[in-house]
């Protein structure tokens, strides 16, 4: 596909341009910081995309704003006493030390337990628990994957779970993989069911275009209740976005 790039920048505000071969323009804002970017077909005229812009420079503006007054963690120490978030729960880090190997543990409904050995450093501790947020994620991101590709008469022939600093998931339409963003174990379980469908329906279209837009009607009607919500919930210090 021929595709083309370039920044414009409207009433102070930088703008990727992406024109390629589809029918309407796209705007879209994206966390961590607000960034902008429009795709337009490769038809329309500069004039013509500055002042498509212009005429939404309110809704970008607004959408801006949230991002950038959105939470956001301090970075992880990893000791006790810190905040910590699984399926959109906030836990409070309690470290203990012991000679034995590793384990993290939910105590109750405010508590991660986090044991481990006395010599380990903070990197050491964090590499534990996102191991356990691993294991933790991929039994109902599975479980959403096999429903959800039954239900759209999809096939899925390999996904994963992997550490992203710029996407919730990806997807690969020809080899028919999809991979999904560690992070998402601290969302609300709606949120990773939203980008489930979300990267099953690049399966079945692609781009973010009118068909993807109705894909997502049709599928998950409250896709963009979803969608808000996950922008909306507390970015780790290495912010990522959709």
């Amino acid at each position: 596909m021929n595709i083309e790039r370039n920044h414009i920048e409207i009433g102070g505000v930088r703008v990727e341009v992406v024109r390629k071969d589809i029918k309407n323009l796209h705007v879209g804002v994206y966390p961590p910081q607000g960034r902008v970017r429009v795709a337009v077909p490769l038809r329309l005229t500069d004039d013509a995309v500055r002042l498509a812009l212009v005429s939404r420079l309110g809704w970008i503006r607004r959408q801006r704003r949230a991002f950038l007054e959105q939470d956001r963690q301090s970075r992880r120490e990893m000791v006790s006493g810190e905040t910590h978030y699984l399926a959109g729960r906030r836990y409070r880090l309690k470290v203990r030390e012991h000679d034995a190997p590793a384990q993290v543990e939910v105590r109750g409904h405010q508590t991660l337990l986090l044991s481990v050995r006395p010599q380990q450093d903070a990197g050491q501790r964090l590499l534990v628990l996102e191991r356990w947020y691993r294991a933790r994620l991929r039994e109902p991101a599975g479980e959403l994957l096999e429903q959800w590709a039954a239900r759209m008469g999809v096939t899925v022939v390999d996904w994963g779970i992997r550490k992203a600093k710029t996407r919730w998931g990806a997807c690969n339409p020809q080899a028919r993989r999809i991979w999904l963003n560690l992070e998402l174990v601290k969302k609300p379980v709606q949120c990773l069911e939203y980008i489930v469908v979300h990267e099953l329906v690049h399966l079945m279209e692609r781009h973010h275009n009118d068909r993807f837009a109705a894909l997502m009607d049709c599928y998950l009607p409250d896709w963009r209740l979803r969608r808000d919500l996950l922008n909306k919930s507390p970015l780790a210090h290495e912010a990522w976005e959709y």
